[in-house]
């Protein structure tokens, strides 16, 4: 009778450590940073170019945060115009860096036809920041 108490303190014992040290702590779980529209304040580039001749044009945007990055430039509309806009995307975590420094990117603009484009990045909720640029 003894060694069967035994045994079975031992079993429930063995059991409990076993159950305890298979915990999921071990599966970090690493949160998608989000992302969010920033703004842009200006937009530098050639006025003129030549058809099928790629155009790069400097796009300085402000993001939230010092830890905001550039994601990605996607299509925007306000009201009727359309437009572009910068996606800016900040870590999961806290920033501890809360001053932003503007941040840069390069747009390619390309045309198979002669004419006058304008390239509009957003620049609040209500207006583009416009540039014009010539192909011939």
């Amino acid at each position: 009778m003894k060694n069967f108490k035994f045994k079975s303190v031992f079993v429930v014992l063995f059991l409990s450590i076993v159950l305890i040290s298979c915990s999921n702590d071990d599966d970090k779980f690493t949160p998608e940073p989000t992302t969010k529209i920033a703004f842009v304040t200006e937009v530098k580039g050639p006025a003129t170019g030549k058809v099928n001749e790629e155009l790069s044009y400097d796009v300085t945007f402000i993001v939230d945060n010092a830890c905001g990055e550039f994601n990605r430039i996607t299509e925007a509309t306000i009201g009727t115009d359309k437009g572009l806009q910068v996606e800016a995307k900040y870590p999961s975590e806290v920033c501890t860096q809360q001053v932003p420094d503007p941040k840069k990117t390069v747009y390619k603009f390309k045309s198979t036809t002669k004419g006058t484009f304008e390239i509009k990045f957003k620049k609040s909720d209500k207006e583009f920041v416009t540039t014009k640029v010539v192909i011939e």
